[in-house]
């Protein structure tokens, strides 16, 4: 079976301008401009197979967010070999664009003056989905997360949490074989954590749904993704059991996850 992702000698480098600072060095840069080379990901390997559910984790400005936008054709990488679903992802075609779902916690897909229902139609028209399919997708995850009396409530009164039920199951509806999750339990209260858990690992195990989660909540990780990539400044660390990351960075029993945390994160210094 051919994997889902596989990426090899993945790089991404921009060009960023710099100025002297204060009025002479604005004036100078009428002249001249000077411009330096940021690497975001360099030299960068991934293979995820159908059915996996990987977090992607590493500090802020590792370049997770840079990898997630070239796998899914936001942005075109400098160099190297990538392919998603069989698709080469900068050139969106529509084919590759049904395939997959993102999903990110602090950026919404929903109209905020519409009901959650209303917005559900228009992911049902512009993704062509079946009626059949719809209504079948829609009752499926509606009972999942136990949401049917919200259907017909206006977006803005929702609360964080069932806001964020919502994004995933618009987000679901064309039935993508690919989701990209970028902190998706982020704000949300312990117990809107724990059912989107619970409703992301239902639909990997039942629907097969292959998911890249990329997540500061280390709860995340640990209770939904047997393999975690970490990555810092632009490299990938370690790519394994994410069990065994952690017991590997944990010096005593019972140690607070903080600690833990940083220092796997601690691993990208000066790589």
């Amino acid at each position: 079976m051919r994997p889902i992702i596989e990426v090899e000698g993945l790089t991404k480098s921009f060009r960023r301008f710099e100025k002297e600072p204060g009025l002479l060095g604005s004036v100078k840069s009428l002249l001249r401009r000077e411009f330096t080379e940021k690497i975001a990901v360099s030299d960068f390997d991934l293979r995820i197979e159908p059915g996996e559910f990987v977090g992607l984790i590493g500090p802020n400005g590792a370049g997770k967010t840079t990898l997630v936008k070239m796998l899914t054709g936001i942005i075109a990488p400098t160099r190297g070999e990538i392919e998603v679903l069989g698709f080469w992802p900068n050139k969106l075609e529509n084919a590759f664009k049904r395939q997959y779902a993102v999903v990110m916690g602090q950026k919404s897909q929903l109209f905020f003056e519409l009901t959650p229902v209303d917005t559900f139609g228009l992911f049902k028209e512009l993704y062509g989905i079946r009626e059949e399919e719809y209504r079948r997708n829609l009752n499926y995850f509606v009972e999942l997360f136990d949401v049917g009396e919200l259907l017909n409530v206006q977006v803005r009164t929702l609360s964080l949490g069932e806001r964020m039920k919502m994004e995933l199951i618009a987000a679901l509806l064309h039935g993508p074989r690919v989701l990209f999750l970028d902190e998706p339990t982020i704000g949300l209260d312990a117990v809107a954590q724990r059912q989107v858990r619970l409703f992301l690992r239902e639909v990997n195990e039942r629907q097969g749904t292959t998911i890249l989660l990329t997540s500061h909540y280390m709860e995340d990780v640990r209770s939904l993704c047997r393999r975690s990539v970490v990555v810092g400044e632009g490299k990938k660390l370690y790519d394994g059991e994410t069990d065994a990351l952690f017991r590997s960075f944990q010096r005593e029993e019972g140690e607070e996850i903080g600690l833990i945390v940083e220092r796997i994160y601690a691993m990208g210094e000066g790589a």
